[in-house]
């Protein structure tokens, strides 16, 4: 069992920046796969980020590739996502979610086993 919680959301003007952060519990967690979604209101959860368990290996949304970045500390048991030249677009909740690791990308939010509460990332125009 995994328990996620995100933080570092909040409003910034357009082309400002965001650090998300998520903590996960467990001795475990570097052997998960970590990922990043986004839901805005009135439209699905869409993927925007992965890292595989090394943090090595990352991919990313076409939306965000170029702006954000996603890494790790296994021994914080943290994830993060730099989100820079942020638009009003990118405006939604976001998730932390964990998988067993995988050589394969997922990004789907099916083929992730657990999820954080969310945090709110307002940007203004």
């Amino acid at each position: 069992q995994v328990q996620l919680v995100e933080s570092g959301g909040g409003l910034v003007q357009a082309g400002g920046s965001l650090r998300l952060s998520c903590a996960a519990s467990g001795r475990t967690f570097s052997s998960y796969r970590m990922g990043w979604f986004r839901q805005a209101p009135g439209k699905e959860r869409e993927f925007v980020a992965t890292i595989s368990w090394s943090g090595i290996s990352t991919y990313y949304a076409d939306s965000v590739k170029g702006r954000f970045t996603i890494s790790r500390d296994n021994a914080k048991n943290t994830v993060y996502l730099q989100m820079n030249s942020l638009k009003p677009e990118d405006t939604a909740v976001y998730y932390c979610a964990a998988r067993t690791n995988t050589k394969v990308v997922i990004t789907t939010p099916g083929g992730y086993d657990y999820w954080g509460q969310g945090t709110q990332v307002t940007v203004s125009s």
